[in-house]
């Protein structure tokens, strides 16, 4: 299935608004350099790892203790051919009850099995959403790069 975007998801005890927040708190959980706001409608950030990983990211919605998009307006992935693979995509976190738990869903609109950085990419969100992520909700505690 070449067309499905990347998804994963996880539960937590703590309630919405907590977990909203830690999403916001991207310096807290998605290690690299991060210049910009991260936590308001319509800003824009940047997010680079020197010689591997430059983006920018715009907050197209931002609904509190239910979703967060970030619009991907340009980007530069030095380890594949098409160094543009990010651009125009949508990175999505929807924060959803379930029971006592609250759920968080993450996708990447546009990051699927076609495109070259597939397989790094998506390890990569899986470290950062399953685990830094997770923890910096679950602790209250800003993660270490995992890598």
């Amino acid at each position: 299935m070449q067309s499905e975007n990347f998804t994963t998801s996880f539960l937590v005890g703590q309630n919405p608004i907590e977990v909203f927040a830690a999403i916001n708190n991207v310096r807290g959980w998605w290690s690299g350099e991060i210049e910009g706001e991260t936590d308001k409608a319509g800003a824009e950030f940047t997010y680079r790892v020197p010689d591997i990983h430059l983006s920018r990211q715009k907050i197209t919605e931002f609904i509190p203790g239910k979703k967060i998009v970030w619009h991907v307006l340009d980007a530069s992935l030095s380890f594949v051919k098409d160094k543009s693979e990010w651009k125009d995509t949508d990175i999505v976190f929807e924060i959803v009850n379930n029971g006592n738990k609250t759920e968080v869903r993450f996708t990447h609109i546009g990051l699927t099995q076609a495109n070259e950085c597939y397989d790094d990419c998506s390890n990569g969100w899986g470290l950062l959403v399953n685990g830094n992520l997770q923890k910096l909700i679950t602790t209250g505690k800003v993660q270490p790069s995992p890598w």
